[in-house]
């Protein structure tokens, strides 16, 4: 089974914050395992999340965020979503077909941070898993 590993972009001025989650490169990143078994692998320091790729709907890139919303481990009050990002340039949301039980929480959708947003959905899109470019300021 094949991985191809994504790294999620750490902004120079957020890496102080971000080392309160454990975050430095190569310790921040996302990965896609091929085969009947394939998986999404996210970890952004200490904190890891997985999910396997059949329970994916859907991507879609979103972004620019605002810096002080985007940068750190986050989940949404509202949704109940969880982001991983370490830079405000945008992100990849990943919808799921049911929420992934991650700890005490339930996950609709995973936000990921990749450095490569456009590549990263390209390999979504090669799994055969549907999504958009939404971007503002395309």
């Amino acid at each position: 089974m094949s991985v191809e590993r994504f790294d999620i972009r750490l902004g120079p001025r957020s890496l102080p914050l971000l080392r309160l989650w454990g975050v430095k490169p190569g310790l921040a990143y996302a990965e896609l395992g091929e085969g009947p078994n394939g998986e999404l692998q996210a970890r952004f320091g200490r904190v890891r999340f997985a999910a396997p790729l059949a329970s994916i709907a859907r991507w879609r890139i979103e972004g620019p965020f605002i810096w002080v919303k985007a940068i750190g481990v986050r989940r949404s009050v509202r949704g109940g979503d969880v982001s991983f990002a370490g830079a405000a340039h945008g992100g990849v949301r990943i919808d799921f077909h049911k929420p992934i039980k991650w700890s005490i929480f339930h996950v609709p959708a995973l936000y990921v941070g990749a450095d490569d947003l456009a590549g990263f959905a390209a390999a979504l899109q090669q799994m055969g898993i549907p999504g958009e470019d939404a971007r503002r300021n395309q």
